[in-house]
């Protein structure tokens, strides 16, 4: 591996269309993937991005920040957290998620989404 690996989200490695109202930029870098979703308002995981992956929740652990618009979190608990501009978040596996007002939701994503809107 190099000691300085740079890569921009101009150019990404991959591009993850969802089922409609959006993509995710993928970069790796130091072998591990680094995401830049773009949520258009609209967009629900249970209807953009459920049918590539399928089960009834996300099953992905995310550790991001929010740099633009906002979202609602929907935990398999019950709990709700809802997101916006400057947080960072962890977000464990079993949940939904949709965005909120009419606002693209742009997410910079450094979980586990090696797998995340991955179609098979």
């Amino acid at each position: 591996m190099k000691s300085v690996e740079v890569k921009t989200f101009d150019k990404p490695d991959e591009t993850r269309e969802f089922e409609g109202k959006g993509w995710a930029d993928v970069c790796t870098v130091g072998g591990k993937p680094v995401a830049r979703g773009h949520f258009e308002p609209g967009w629900k995981w249970s209807q953009n991005v459920k049918p590539i992956v399928g089960g009834d929740l996300c099953q992905v652990s995310h550790l991001g920040y929010v740099l633009q618009g906002r979202m609602r979190i929907h935990m398999q608990d019950g709990t709700e957290q809802e997101l916006v501009p400057g947080e960072v978040v962890a977000l464990q596996p079993g949940h939904d998620a949709e965005v909120v007002g009419d606002e693209t939701c742009i997410f910079l994503d450094f979980g586990e989404i090696a797998e995340y809107a991955l179609r098979k």
